[in-house]
């Protein structure tokens, strides 16, 4: 990558071919040497009823999410363990600790995600390995353009959206100072924050939340998106989502400060009262 000081060596790969990821990691070995980190960031969107979503491709999420991780942690682990250290980053998403409707498959991806890399990092302690995992909140990516929708609507991100170049920052900074968890972005803690003060709250607010903004008053045909195939459209780092949003989250901050208070206020009444401006404060 001239101008940057780095070596680039492309490998196309399929994360849902264990194979194919193993390959991955033998390139990387034979053409450096060695490698230091290894980030597990391959991810599909999937929109749809439960009852709707064909099982095919509620597997396939899992499959590149969830399966994909485990593959490439594999293999990046065994190159860690000859060579005695080692970061491995899994991207998981605010929806590895929270959950919102028509979102299940990716939901349960994300939470596998997140659960396996806190067990695999209690299994490296002490052996020079970091197993980190990212949890970013919506990141204006082509995710959204390749989203398998089976809602029968067109569908947009919810705001606020995110730079994926706020991700990527966040990767380097526990490349080079390993944490167990981090958030990307105010919403994504916010959210995690708010699930555990007030979670039945919280799960009628983001039920609200989705139907009133998750979606465009557009229908469109079912579609599997990139689960089993590439797209054309899409290719680059940007989705062209990305909007300011801070009118949502003013509501968003605003609605955590109701519900530490009334988390800190321990009172029936007085947490029944802030619920309701909970929800009123994110406008549903």
């Amino acid at each position: 990558m001239p101008g940057l000081g780095v070596q680039a060596h492309v490998v196309p790969t399929d994360v849902s071919d264990v194979a194919a990821v193993q390959h991955l990691a033998d390139e990387a070995r034979n053409v450096f040497g060695h490698f230091d980190a290894w980030i597990n960031n391959a991810g599909v969107y999937l929109m749809g009823r439960l009852e709707e979503t064909p099982d095919d491709a509620f597997r396939q999420v899992m499959e590149t999410n969830f399966f994909g991780t485990v593959s490439g942690a594999r293999a990046a682990v065994a190159q860690f363990r000859r060579q005695g250290y080692g970061t491995l980053v899994n991207v998981s998403s605010t929806f590895g600790t929270v959950a919102a409707p028509y979102v299940s498959a990716y939901v349960a991806s994300k939470h596998a995600v997140r659960g396996f890399s806190a067990s695999v990092r209690q299994e490296l302690l002490g052996t020079g390995i970091d197993v980190c995992t990212v949890l970013p909140a919506a990141i204006d990516t082509p995710l959204w353009q390749h989203t398998a929708n089976y809602t029968g609507w067109r569908i947009r991100p919810v705001e606020p959206v995110y730079t994926p170049e706020r991700v990527a920052r966040a990767i380097l900074r526990v490349l080079r100072s390993p944490r167990h968890e981090v958030f990307v972005g105010p919403a994504a803690r916010s959210f995690a924050a708010m699930h555990g003060l007030l979670p039945r709250t919280f799960e009628r607010t983001m039920n609200g939340v989705t139907e009133a903004h998750h979606f465009e008053k557009e229908r469109q045909g079912h579609t599997s998106g990139t689960l089993f195939r590439p797209m054309a459209e899409g290719t680059g780092t940007s989705g062209g989502h990305h909007a300011a949003g801070k009118q949502w989250l003013r509501r968003l901050l605003v609605a955590g400060g109701v519900a530490a208070a009334a988390f800190s206020l321990g009172k029936k009444r007085e947490a029944r009262g802030l619920k309701a401006r909970f929800a009123h404060a994110l406008g549903v």
